[in-house]
């Protein structure tokens, strides 16, 4: 069943079906930049002082361009841009996406993806990832795969073929628990002894380590073998509650004390698709759905995957 057909079947409305084909549509165009596109540094930042790659640049083009074209679309932000976008005036849905997460990894040929985040219109400011209609994470490896989940309609993976997204597995489930472990940001643990003492745990208790360096290759592996554990906490020895309450100001850019991922354009979609498939995920304190977003590149740790997973790892970080 290609994707089209198996949104119908899901019971999609039919504007919510009109963005997210739009957004496949974008992800096909992008896979083929990263098959057969320029690498190399597009000689600009974006609004977090990284260095622009070429191919972020021209993912970010295309997927504006696609949402642009639908009438029900509100605002658009990306995390290659410094603004949201008003695209259409009272539309249905805002879009927030990471056009192209982990591109640095392009030019050593590991995986990369998209990541999306389908929203009620208005502007993303004070909305939470509860909120979400949809999200939508495209993977570009050997092959290019991609998980939907509609609110309450599970997770669903696709693989693209000559004919476009076929389904491939349908209502995805994580386990409760599940011994592989994805350990973002180690880093962290000169600066941070409970994450260092989980890593020691981990690797005493003897789980496989699957860590690529990118959020969506990680996550990928605990959706495909349906249990693992993906961490990326802060920098700092410093109480996740107290990080969690505060606003994501003043960090540094080198030792950011709430790490380095986005809730709006990586942390939340990738949070749903794990929840929505029987999985947790946290900034360490509360559900990441329920953490409101108080600026465009608001930071946060991260903790998701298999239940008994999470519940383990973040006492590690509870007992100081």
């Amino acid at each position: 069943m290609q994707l089209d057909e198996h949104l119908k079947t899901l019971g999609v409305s039919d504007s919510l079906y009109e963005v997210m084909l739009a957004c496949a549509d974008g992800i096909f165009h992008i896979r083929e930049l990263v098959h057969v596109g320029t690498s190399g540094y597009a000689g600009t930042q974006n609004v977090f002082g990284e260095d622009q790659l070429k191919l972020d640049v021209a993912s970010n083009d295309i997927l504006m361009k696609q949402l642009s074209g639908v009438k029900s679309v509100d605002f658009a932000a990306s995390e290659e841009e410094e603004i949201e976008r008003r695209l259409h005036i009272d539309g249905e849905f805002s879009v927030a996406f990471d056009p192209l997460d982990g591109s640095s990894l392009v030019d050593v040929n590991f995986a990369v993806g998209t990541i999306i985040g389908i929203y009620p219109g208005g502007s993303f400011i004070g909305k939470k990832p509860s909120q979400m209609y949809s999200a939508m994470v495209a993977v570009y490896g050997p092959r290019t795969t991609l998980f939907i989940t509609v609110k309450g309609k599970g997770v669903h993976q696709y693989v693209l073929t000559d004919g476009g997204f076929e389904l491939q597995k349908e209502s995805i489930q994580v386990a409760e628990e599940g011994k592989y472990f994805a350990p973002g940001n180690l880093r962290a643990c000169a600066k941070n002894p409970q994450y260092k003492a989980l890593v020691d745990y981990w690797l005493d208790n003897q789980y496989t380590l699957r860590y690529s360096g990118g959020m969506v290759p990680d996550i990928n592996h605990i959706l495909v073998k349906g249990k693992g554990i993906f961490t990326y906490p802060g920098y700092v020895d410093v109480p996740l509650g107290d990080l969690a309450s505060s606003p994501a100001r003043g960090d540094s850019a080198d030792s950011p004390a709430r790490g380095k991922l986005r809730l709006l354009y990586e942390c939340g979609p990738m949070g749903f698709l794990i929840i929505e498939a029987g999985g947790v995920a946290s900034d360490g304190v509360i559900s990441i759905m329920n953490k409101p977003l108080e600026q465009l590149d608001q930071r946060t740790p991260f903790f998701a995957g298999s239940k008994k997973e999470v519940e383990k790892a973040l006492e590690f970080f509870i007992m100081r």
